[in-house]
């Protein structure tokens, strides 16, 4: 067993245990009320568009407390003070990662940098990252204020990805497609989407490659919004990348290990010091 099949083991009795907690149509009922979503795919173009350097990405910077293989990246995060480094220093979105067990964040991070985005400008769209497997995650996503949602086409047959894909656009959100191989690639665009990441993370054995965006990334559309994902921690590993399809760039653990996250920040987003 890979540590993705465990995780997607220890997800199911998670989502079994919440749906006994808090009955489905009370989640859909909560994410009907809802705020509209953000347009997540046209906030990462807009700011490709306006960057500065001939290449550029967006950048989405990710809440990240811990992961599987390396343990607690920062003891004493605070996701909303996070995110708000994250926004005024040029992050184009923010991707809050909401499992609990294995990564040591929740759902309600996300609900808290909602909830605080809203009071100020600008309102920076939310990726919800989780392993999503069951329509009720996808309800329970858009409640809480997420404006796209993580979809691994990896541990997903063709049939649940059509299914989820689909339920996130019918509720407005943004799905963020992942895969790590032409075939899984494949699989993706059979649901024709706007967002495509390339994971550069083998979920089997974790190890990293950014050759993995250079190969897969041939064969992605050119109207697809692309995102590479894993493995990027310098402008170095951007300007790699250079020649590319991708649109955008995926950063956790280089931003939240840097000892000064601002600067960090506007080195992976190419943006000027902020006043």
């Amino acid at each position: 067993m890979t540590i993705l099949d465990e995780i997607f083991a220890n997800k199911r009795s998670e989502v079994a245990q919440k749906k006994r907690e808090k009955p489905f149509d009370e989640v859909q009922a909560e994410a009907a009320r809802s705020a509209p979503a953000l347009d997540f795919v046209a906030a990462l173009r807009h700011f490709s568009e306006k960057a500065p350097r001939a290449f550029n990405p967006a950048l989405i910077a990710e809440v990240k407390r811990a992961s599987p293989s390396k343990g607690i990246f920062r003891e004493d995060l605070d996701p909303v003070h996070l995110a708000r480094l994250y926004r005024r220093n040029g992050a184009a979105a923010i991707s809050v990662l909401t499992d609990e067990r294995y990564f040591k964040g929740s759902l309600e991070h996300l609900r808290s940098i909602r909830r605080d985005f809203e009071r100020t400008a600008p309102r920076v769209p939310l990726l919800r990252k989780d392993f999503i497997f069951d329509p009720y995650q996808i309800y329970e996503a858009r409640a809480a204020g997420a404006d796209c949602v993580l979809l691994i086409a990896a541990h997903l047959s063709r049939s649940e990805l059509a299914q989820l894909h689909s339920l996130a656009l019918e509720l407005g959100m943004t799905p963020l497609v992942e895969v790590h191989s032409l075939p899984e690639l494949e699989m993706a665009l059979a649901c024709e989407p706007r967002l495509v990441g390339i994971n550069n993370r083998d979920l089997g054995d974790f190890s990293v490659s950014l050759d993995t965006t250079m190969r897969v990334s041939e064969f992605v559309p050119q109207e697809v919004c692309l995102v590479a994902e894993s493995g990027i921690h310098s402008r170095k590993d951007i300007d790699f990348l250079a020649g590319t399809k991708v649109d955008a760039v995926l950063v956790g653990e280089a931003l939240v290990t840097a000892p000064d996250v601002a600067s960090k920040v506007r080195e992976l987003a190419g943006v000027e010091a902020v006043a």
